[in-house]
């Protein structure tokens, strides 16, 4: 099965926690296909170094190797694979959905933006990180941490200016019905070479009640579950399609 199957469409983005349990129980199925395909690759390169070069001709570009023919096989099922399995689709956004998607083809991550009295808000979203639930099981107990480390995840980068001055930059990461922020610091729009700014302390060092206030400044500007849920759905197939394009890609690379 093609690497973006693991992650189905969820049926429904008011359960978050499906997607999660769909990650656990077909990542673990996808590394054998992946598993083939690497392998027809190295064995295409491991066979072809010691065929003998006797320079370009029409005769040497019709009778490709037998490793080559082996290695689009394999390309070409998994191409099927995805197309048949995988949602390749745009998904649009709901209609409370407070940002605008800027999403450009061949990219690993797509920009959302919108206003709010007077403030400028930028989010950068990266592809999913995806967890099998294998290299969880080291025996910790079950606290926040090691809960959040059984599920899936998507990194983000929001950016919150206003007309003149410095900016914020918050890093957090989302996971099913929660925000949970890394990092915070005050950004200048044109920073000097010569000195090394001060990012501030680790976030999870303030005061509790400056945390769950920052949360709530985030949550306002609409940084919360039910934006970062849909996004983990789109991000989900953003990645299939992604992965659809690069095998076909691999495919006319190989053809040539």
């Amino acid at each position: 099965m093609a690497f973006s199957s693991i992650l189905r469409r969820s049926g429904s983005l008011a359960r978050p926690l499906v997607i999660a349990g769909q990650l656990l129980k077909n990542t673990q199925r996808q590394s054998s296909y992946r598993t083939v395909l690497l392998s027809a690759i190295n064995q295409s390169v491991q066979k072809d170094s010691a065929v003998p070069t006797f320079g370009f001709s029409s005769l040497a570009y019709k009778n490709k190797p037998t490793s080559d023919e082996n290695l689009l096989r394999v390309i070409e099922s998994e191409i099927t694979c995805a197309q048949e399995t995988d949602n390749h689709t745009v998904d649009e956004a709901p209609s409370n959905f407070p940002f605008k998607i800027l999403d450009q083809p061949g990219q690993q991550t797509i920009m959302l933006e919108r206003t709010y009295q007077g403030e400028e808000i930028k989010v950068e979203v990266h592809m999913p990180d995806l967890v099998t639930g294998e290299e969880n099981d080291d025996g910790r107990d079950d606290d926040d941490e090691s809960e959040r480390a059984s599920q899936s995840s998507i990194p983000l980068s929001v950016s919150v200016y206003k007309k003149d001055g410095p900016y914020l930059e918050f890093s957090c990461v989302a996971y099913p019905d929660e925000v949970v922020i890394d990092s915070l610091s005050v950004k200048n729009p044109e920073p000097s070479e010569d000195q090394i700014a001060y990012e501030g302390p680790d976030f999870q060092d303030l005061d509790e009640g400056l945390q769950k206030s920052f949360h709530k400044y985030l949550e306002i500007r609409g940084i919360k579950p039910s934006t970062t849920n849909f996004l983990h759905e789109y991000m989900i197939n953003k990645d299939s399609r992604e992965y659809l394009v690069w095998l076909q890609k691999l495919k006319q690379f190989v053809e040539a």
